[in-house]
């Protein structure tokens, strides 16, 4: 049995308690930390909470080589985690997929994500939100200025007057060549911000940072001037919203510190 669990999005304590126990009954435990990471604990920590010893894997050891993985899972129960959701990022769902082409069995054990903690925090209603988007960094594309990627995912949702979330490049284990390294680098929103203000430069944005800590920042101004501000530790989140209902601008001005007549939300 593959049990996928998701740990949540801030320490030990974000896991469920039906995550908890299954990870505790695991005969092994297998981590992943590039697609994202929890800020406030470490693997050590989830250990000594759980009272089982956790195997770190790499993208490698994930999409192109999960021999390790599947083999253990064919004989006993084993744990594969991961922060957030485990079915939010799809090299997840190709595991899975692969375990059920060797009569593996599996089940998920979800966990909150950080698409879901950007809407409580913020106040904007998640159902009008379009497709989200990753800002890679600069580097990871090579090309000139924002790629179309990006560029199409927020003109489309703007063009409809919804919310864009945009997730922040994370490189754990790669150089930027993309070779095998000891490295990890999180994108913080002030730089994304920066990125984006090139072409998007007085739209409204909002920025999360460390969701789902006993203290998240949530902070909303024009990219331009969120450019220019600190955020703190990673993890961040930028979400550009969209049209403004009269309750998510109220929300934006309470809990963001919005601007009274938010610049350019659309």
């Amino acid at each position: 049995m593959l049990t996928f669990i998701g740990l949540g999005l801030y320490d030990e304590r974000s896991i469920t308690i039906e995550g908890r126990d299954a990870l505790r009954g695991a005969d092994r435990a297998f981590m992943e930390r590039y697609t994202s990471r929890l800020s406030g604990a470490d693997r050590g920590t989830l250990e000594a909470e759980h009272g089982i010893e956790i195997e770190t894997r790499d993208r490698a050891g994930v999409e192109r080589d999960p021999e390790a993985i599947l083999s253990a899972a064919e004989g006993g129960n084993v744990a594969f985690l991961t922060a957030g959701d485990p079915m939010i990022s799809t090299t997840h769902v190709d595991l899975r997929l692969r375990a059920a082409d060797r009569g593996i069995g599996t089940r998920i054990v979800h966990g909150t994500t950080a698409e879901a903690a950007a809407s409580s925090l913020t106040g904007l209603q998640n159902y009008r939100f379009g497709p989200a988007t990753t800002l890679p960094f600069p580097y990871a594309h090579r090309a000139d200025g924002l790629p179309a990627s990006v560029t199409n995912t927020l003109d489309d949702n703007r063009d409809r007057g919804l919310h864009t979330l945009v997730y922040l490049d994370i490189k754990v284990g790669e150089d930027p060549a993309g070779e095998e390294a000891d490295r990890e680098e999180y994108m913080t929103a002030d730089v994304a911000a920066g990125l984006l203000s090139a072409e998007y430069g007085d739209v409204l944005g909002v920025v999360v940072a460390r969701a789902g800590s006993p203290e998240p920042r949530v902070e909303a101004a024009a990219l331009s001037e969120l450019a220019d501000r600190e955020f703190g530790d990673p993890l961040h989140l930028l979400v550009v919203p969209g049209d403004l209902h009269q309750l998510e601008s109220e929300a934006l001005r309470t809990f963001a510190d919005a601007p009274t007549e938010p610049t350019e939300p659309v």
